[in-house]
């Protein structure tokens, strides 16, 4: 085939290739070189004015045909699958992510992990994994970070090496660049999902049993305070998002997060976010100082995305001062260090609080702490619900509800074990019941077995 026949066919091509698994392949060094070249060609040819109100469908229509154009005029020697990938690189760097775009367009993968310029990572189905997928250098990648942050008024450099941000789709960012990086800038993604999870998503993939599932619904419904607590990667912010699906659509919502997560469905939904300091320090706007302005909004529910410091206190007097039903999360190993977590931040934010009264209103807001976490096998589950009982002396009494027993792992790496309830009846059933939402027996019977 000639190259003026692979031009004239390149709509196929540039088509087959951005349906087919090549797409995480790298390009070739003289590729590379090549689309450097032809990319500057374009900068100083193509009118910026004009392609700014194009539609993405017509740019990149645009942009194929004045490459083609640049090739033919220089006569440069490209065989049509280079040239299908270069024509969809160039597209992907113009309009996209660069060498990220692939990966964002695979909903399976739910992070994307950048070391550096030639080292992607990605997570997928709980395992991560090494890709082919690379950047043309350090350069090229702290330009696809600084566009990322661009979109959400931020920016990134030497005196501000850090960045969080947020893709348009919600996916969180975080950026790191040289001198705190030391072998380059290193990105990292952490995706969610274009249909958020329901509850039945859950059951299927194993998470949780439809009985553990009945009790949580029924908790949220009756505006119970839960902690959700769990490690790193272990699903507390869908968990999260998807007990908020049962909270009621006439009551009205406020949530408050560092960077916006949560996706809530109702109609009456106030979404607040923290602000980072300026370049000078100053504008800062913490969880703290939101916190206390959404006690003034009239809320009746507040959901806080994760509590890391001294907005707890301001949390815990939120669940005390009328708005029941609030929920958040923190990082912990257990439900019972979820606690000491709680303490412990507000220690370290050098508040001077009496440690008995201080579990008292722990234990006055919150009823119920539901802890997840990560298996080995890269399966998330929710290991404990348990309910807070009060106090003995100092210490503040929990009782298990359900909990996930580990009793191996298959030769494959699945870990192997079971849901079981403990047999005891909580004592929120009793409010629940006063709230219309009885609980059967049966979901506290540690000897119930559902039919497949």
């Amino acid at each position: 085939m000639t190259l003026r026949e692979a031009l004239r066919s390149g709509n196929d091509h540039v088509a087959d290739y951005e349906n087919s698994s090549a797409g995480f392949s790298q390009s070739s060094p003289q590729n590379i070189a090549l689309k450097t070249k032809i990319h500057s060609y374009l900068v100083d040819t193509i009118d910026l004015v004009a392609i700014e109100n194009m539609s993405e469908q017509d740019l990149k229509a645009h942009l194929k045909t004045s490459i083609e154009r640049i090739v033919l005029k220089d006569q440069l020697v490209i065989n049509e699958t280079d040239l299908a990938r270069l024509i969809f690189e160039i597209q992907n760097e113009v309009i996209g992510l660069g060498p990220l775009e692939p990966l964002l367009a695979d909903s399976s993968i739910s992070d994307i992990l950048v070391n550096n310029c030639h080292s992607v990572y990605i997570e997928k189905n709980g395992r991560i994994q090494k890709t082919d997928v690379r950047f043309d250098s350090d350069a090229h990648l702290l330009k696809i970070i600084g566009k990322i942050v661009a979109r959400v008024g931020r920016r990134i450099d030497e005196s501000s090496p850090m960045v969080d941000a947020r893709l348009q789709d919600g996916s969180r960012v975080n950026a790191i660049i040289p001198p705190l990086a030391i072998d380059g800038p290193v990105l990292s993604i952490r995706r969610f999902s274009e249909i958020p999870l329901k509850m039945a998503n859950l059951i299927a993939l194993g998470s949780l049993t439809e009985e553990m599932a009945i009790i949580l619904a029924a908790l949220v419904k009756a505006k119970t305070n839960i902690l959700v607590s769990g490690g790193t990667g272990s699903g507390k912010t869908t968990l999260l998002n998807i007990m908020s699906g049962f909270i009621p659509d006439n009551e009205r919502i406020v949530t408050i997060e560092d960077a916006a997560e949560l996706r809530l469905q109702q109609p009456h939904v106030v979404r607040l976010e923290t602000r980072p300091p300026n370049i000078e320090g100053k504008g800062e706007i913490n969880q703290r100082a939101l916190v206390r302005n959404t006690l003034r909004m009239r809320p009746d529910r507040i959901i806080v995305g994760e509590v890391r410091g001294i907005e707890v206190l301001d949390m815990l007097q939120a669940m005390n001062t009328g708005h029941e039903g609030s929920l958040t999360t923190v990082h912990a190993n257990s439900a019972r260090d979820a606690l000491t977590r709680l303490e412990n931040m507000i220690g370290i934010a050098g508040l001077q609080v009496m440690l008995k009264p201080l579990r008292q209103q722990m234990v006055s807001a919150i009823s119920v702490i539901v802890h997840e976490a990560r298996l080995s096998d890269g399966k998330r589950k929710i290991m404990s619900i348990q309910e807070i009982t009060g106090m003995e002396g100092d210490m503040i009494t929990m009782q298990e509800i359900f909990h996930f027993e580990q009793i191996g792992v298959a030769p494959d790496g699945t870990v192997l074990g079971k849901f079981s309830a403990t047999g005891i009846r909580p004592r929120f059933a009793e409010r629940l019941l006063s709230r219309g939402i009885p609980l059967a027996d049966y979901l506290f019977d540690p000897d119930f077995h559902r039919d497949p």
